[in-house]
């Protein structure tokens, strides 16, 4: 059941958990737009051979496969035509998808794992993914049942400037994909880090059929986000902002991205 893993493609992280199968789900439009494979990776933990049962890595690998067999199964329900690869892998699950993700033009995770109890806090794997990946990582959490869709939107803080383009490309293409309005955040209390309104006019002339607003913030982007609460579905930040990423990774910003249900996609050079 196993696919070495070499072209582009979305890899999610497997581990058997509702919030993997939710990324899973929410991966599937990722790769029909790009026409590219959405991988299925499951990553064995190794244990220490010396004090194993016998049998141990047998389960181990039954466990795996009924995991990625049903998130395969789950996927393909969804009726779009996406095509599924399955891997599994003899890593730990952050050397796994650390791996995957020099090859993958995006890395989906859950926010929280199987073995992780307080949905509030992230997941120790997404967090160490979300900071070490070669490529963008959506750290995703389920939606559940909202209000209708015109009342919910994207948040981009493009604030470090090396990379606010393809932070903003990112931004634009996910709203696109989702039909959904797109706030750039201005700190106006920041000088040198504001992205004012004129300066979206080309991204609004490159993108036409997006909504595309400033939103002004005069605080921290954690407490922007804890002011807007459930009305947003994913903030986008660049992975060279670091003070945005430690914050929202941590459990002030995990706690606040719980609450508000809103998932995180953090960029980093795309690999397509």
């Amino acid at each position: 059941m196993t696919v070495p893993a070499s072209h582009p493609c979305i890899v999610v992280g497997i581990d058997g958990s509702r919030a993997a199968i939710d990324a899973a789900l929410w991966a599937v439009d990722e790769a029909v737009v790009r026409d590219i494979p959405l991988r299925l990776l499951y990553a064995i933990e190794p244990g220490d051979f010396a004090q194993t049962p016998p049998d141990r890595p047998a389960r181990k690998l039954a466990i795996a496969e009924n995991a990625v067999r049903y998130a395969s199964v789950t996927t393909e329900a969804a009726g779009k035509p996406v095509r599924i690869e399955i891997e599994i892998a003899q890593q730990p699950p952050i050397i796994a998808l650390t791996r995957a993700s020099a090859s993958a033009a995006m890395v989906c995770v859950g926010a929280v794992g199987l073995h992780h109890f307080r949905a509030e806090r992230a997941g120790s794997t997404a967090a160490a993914v979300a900071q070490s990946a070669h490529c963008p990582v959506a750290v995703i959490r389920r939606h559940g049942d909202r209000a209708g869709r015109d009342e919910h939107w994207l948040a981009v803080d493009p604030q470090a400037a090396a990379d606010s383009d393809a932070v903003m490309k990112t931004a634009l293409d996910e709203a696109r994909l989702r039909g959904l309005p797109l706030r750039a955040i201005s700190h106006g209390q920041r000088v040198g880090c504001d992205y004012p309104d004129r300066r979206l006019e080309r991204w609004r002339r490159r993108y036409p059929d997006v909504d595309l607003q400033t939103t002004e913030s005069r605080g921290s982007l954690v407490e922007y986000l804890a002011g807007h609460g459930r009305q947003l579905r994913m903030v986008v930040v660049g992975h060279r902002n670091q003070d945005a990423v430690r914050q929202l990774l941590g459990p002030a910003g995990n706690a606040v991205l719980h609450n508000a249900d809103c998932s995180l996609l953090i960029v980093d050079r795309p690999n397509l």
